[in-house]
């Protein structure tokens, strides 16, 4: 067991799911798995093991902001040898050319956190998911129809931001505004694992559409089924 994750060794596979929404986790578990059995409550931080398509699959919620992502992501890493890991969470579109409930592949993810400041001083990372990963969902996305914007992401560490950063990150490209896939592509080289964030747009910054938050707990599934075809492969 680790700290924030009541589980014995062998409960959870090496592959995960990774929902902010700890209640995203339980319903991915409920509706795709087969077979899953809840491993981890630690802080409502729900953590389910099933199979999908044959292979052992786990989905692990990891809360808001690259803090918490980093201390899941961390932890089944480091004592849980989870091999591959792909974040599904919500986005912020800054791109009317990606409407609310589009795909995002997060081909990079710029960030503003503290936490690159801490690891990096002066120098800058540039956090990438691993390429196969990324290679794998695009394809499968085209062959289950679904529409995938590859593009990069910002990870901020503010969710109300009055100074409205959006428009200066849509100016150099970005596509969606996010709080976490930073963190993890970032602990995923450093343990020398493979990651990726697969995101569904919940709002557009630009044309001011959004989604209920009932939505985004549930009806996001072909972000779902897409990271599953994914991971499995």
């Amino acid at each position: 067991m680790s700290t924030h994750i009541n589980a014995p060794q062998g409960a959870i596979a090496p592959l995960v799911l990774l929902p902010g929404d700890p209640l995203r986790a339980k319903f991915i578990a409920e509706n795709f798995l087969k077979d899953a059995v809840c491993y981890n409550e630690v802080r409502g931080m729900y953590g389910f093991t099933g199979t999908y398509n044959g292979k052992k699959v786990s989905v692990q919620g990891t809360g808001m902001g690259q803090p918490s992502m980093s201390i899941y992501a961390q932890e089944l890493f480091q004592f849980y040898d989870v091999q591959k890991a792909i974040r599904i969470g919500t986005a912020g579109g800054v791109s009317e050319e990606v409407p609310c409930r589009s795909v995002i592949l997060a081909n990079g993810a710029s960030t503003d956190s503290n936490l690159q400041t801490q690891r990096f001083g002066f120098n800058h990372y540039a956090p990438v998911p691993d390429f196969e990963l990324l290679n794998t969902a695009y394809n499968k996305s085209k062959e289950l129809g679904i529409k995938a914007f590859v593009g990069q992401c910002f990870s901020g560490d503010r969710f109300y931001d009055e100074n409205e950063t959006w428009k200066f990150w849509k100016k150099y490209g970005i596509i969606g505004i996010e709080m976490e896939a930073a963190e993890l592509y970032t602990l995923a080289a450093e343990f020398k694992r493979k990651a990726l964030a697969i995101l569904t747009v919940s709002n557009n910054f630009v044309t001011g559409e959004e989604t209920t938050s009932q939505e985004r707990q549930e009806s996001f599934t072909n972000m779902m089924k897409l990271a599953l075809e994914t991971i499995t492969q």
